[in-house]
């Protein structure tokens, strides 16, 4: 079994900057791929990012190439998401997820947190 809390959400402008943090607990927590998935107002979840294992592979939605970065530290078991020039349409509701890359990207992953709510102001 796995945990995933997550924090760091908030309230930003347009332009603005934020890093979530996920922190997981349970056993062999290091060997799972880790992503984020956000579901904004009226629309599905939808995939973000993820990370391999190693932190060397990474993959990322069209929508936040370029100005989103995940990354981990295996030995505090958390993963991050950094989050830059943010746009309107960036407000969801973050979640942090865990399993395979394919699950990730599935929005179907193993382990899901309970969202942590990023909102962009115009």
């Amino acid at each position: 079994q796995v945990q995933l809390v997550e924090s760091g959400g908030g309230l930003v402008q347009t332009g603005g900057s934020l890093r979530l943090s996920c922190a997981a607990s349970g056993r062999t927590v290091s060997s799972y791929v880790m992503g984020w998935i956000r579901q904004a107002p009226g629309k599905e979840r939808a995939f973000v990012a993820a990370i391999g294992w190693s932190g060397i592979s990474k993959y990322y939605s069209d929508s936040v190439k370029g100005r989103f970065t995940i990354s981990r530290d295996n030995a505090k078991n958390t993963v991050y998401l950094q989050m830059n020039s943010l746009k309107p349409e960036d407000t969801a509701v973050y979640y942090c997820a865990a399993g395979s890359h394919s699950s990730i990207r599935a929005v179907s992953p193993d382990y899901w947190g309970q969202g942590t709510q990023v909102t962009v102001s115009s």
